[in-house]
């Protein structure tokens, strides 16, 4: 497998913690990009932004199967490594990338410690049950490891950020920076998951995130908006023929549910044609 790294000369690939650990020991400056591969445009700003802020960039790719909750899910997320690799050196923006093997990470196999408090099983974590316990344990032992300075996440996973703000404050002097969610022309937001849609379905994605930004608009005049979004769920179910998991609007501070718009994101997971697709507006 080694032959896939031979030509990446711009930045230097670490294959285990060991190597990391040696590579950055001399660095006190330090941004991480976590991400599961499948690089794109949105992976690319949250590297901008690092280089902005630190001396130096480490991106992970590890496709952590604890944040699954679903095994046919894991199996069928995108990965090309290969192709990985070759964006992120022709970007010239990043100066090591980590992909650590599972034990590298998890030292055993046991069972996360890791349990969320009630009032935070809401959103994707009413729908992806032990979702959120994989991600926040694989960010600690992450984290641990990098020792990184800041962190660099998008606003497209909002409740993700906000939770791994949340937990990693209370073990590490390490910032979480929040990045502006990236969008293709039409309005679809950036995501690995994108790749397994057809072109069909994009234009479908694309129309749905549309008449969502209207409805965003359309709800400041009523008085109690989420119940008004539990109608348009119903109708969008029916109107694009789609699961709707959640549709709501919540307060971007403590994810409560609310009806004030200025201090409130609205959040919406779907399935569309069997990958699901999050967004918050």
């Amino acid at each position: 497998m080694f032959y896939l790294f031979k030509n990446f000369t711009q930045m230097k690939i670490l294959l285990n913690k060991t190597s990391l650990t040696k590579s950055l020991r001399h660095f006190s400056d330090i941004g991480f990009v976590p991400t599961m591969g499948s690089i794109h445009q949105g992976h690319l700003s949250l590297i901008g932004r690092s280089n902005q802020i630190c001396h130096k960039t480490v991106v992970s790719i590890f496709v952590n199967p604890k944040q699954f909750n679903n095994k046919k899910d894991f199996k069928t997320y995108p990965k090309n490594i290969k192709k990985d690799l070759k964006i992120l050196n022709q970007s010239k923006t990043v100066d090591f990338v980590y992909i650590p093997k599972f034990k590298d990470i998890f030292k055993n196999n046991k069972k996360t410690k890791i349990k969320l408090i009630k009032k935070d099983k809401i959103l994707c974590a009413k729908f992806r049950k032990g979702h959120f316990e994989g991600v926040l344990d694989v960010m600690d032992k992450l984290t641990d490891i990098v020792r990184p300075n800041k962190i660099f996440m998008g606003n497209k996973d909002f409740q993700q950020l906000f939770l791994v703000k949340k937990y990693l404050k209370k073990k590490y002097n390490t910032d979480v920076v929040g990045c502006k969610t990236v969008r293709e022309k039409n309005k679809v937001a950036l995501s690995s998951r994108n790749y397994l849609l057809s072109k069909e379905n994009l234009i479908l994605a694309s129309k749905i995130v549309r008449k969502l930004i209207n409805v965003k608009k359309s709800i400041k005049n009523k008085k109690n908006k989420n119940k008004y979004l539990l109608t348009i769920k119903n109708d969008f179910q029916k109107q694009f023929k789609i699961k709707i998991e959640y549709l709501e609007l919540r307060d971007i501070n403590n994810l409560k549910l609310t009806n004030v718009i200025n201090t409130s994101r609205l959040f919406v997971a779907y399935y569309l044609n069997g990958v699901r697709l999050i967004d918050n507006l």
